[in-house]
C-alpha cells in the first residue's frame, strides 16, 4: 500500500509544472518534518508518581493559598 502512495507521489511530481516544483519540495520537506517529530513525541508519558516525595510544605502558605481559593471554609 505504501508504494502505491509512492507511486501516486511521484507521478503527481512529474505532472507538476517546473517552476512549481521548488516550493513544493518546501511544502513536503516541512509537513515531512512535522510528522516526524509528532511521532517522536508521541509515546507513553512517564508517571508523576512519587514527584513529591521527602518534599516539606510550608503550612502557612498552604493555609494562604486554601483559604484564598476556598474563602467560605474559615466561617
Amino acid at each position: 500500500m505504501a508504494s502505491t502512495y509512492k507511486e501516486k507521489l511521484i507521478k503527481e511530481i512529474e505532472e507538476t509544472p517546473q517552476e512549481i516544483i521548488p516550493k513544493l519540495y518546501e511544502v513536503m520537506h516541512h509537513l515531512r518534518d512535522q510528522l516526524m517529530q509528532k511521532a517522536k513525541m508521541s509515546g507513553k508519558r512517564g508517571s508523576l508518581k512519587g514527584i513529591w516525595k521527602d518534599s516539606l510544605v510550608d503550612e502557612k502558605l498552604f493555609s494562604e493559598a486554601k483559604s484564598s481559593l476556598f474563602p467560605y471554609e474559615g466561617k
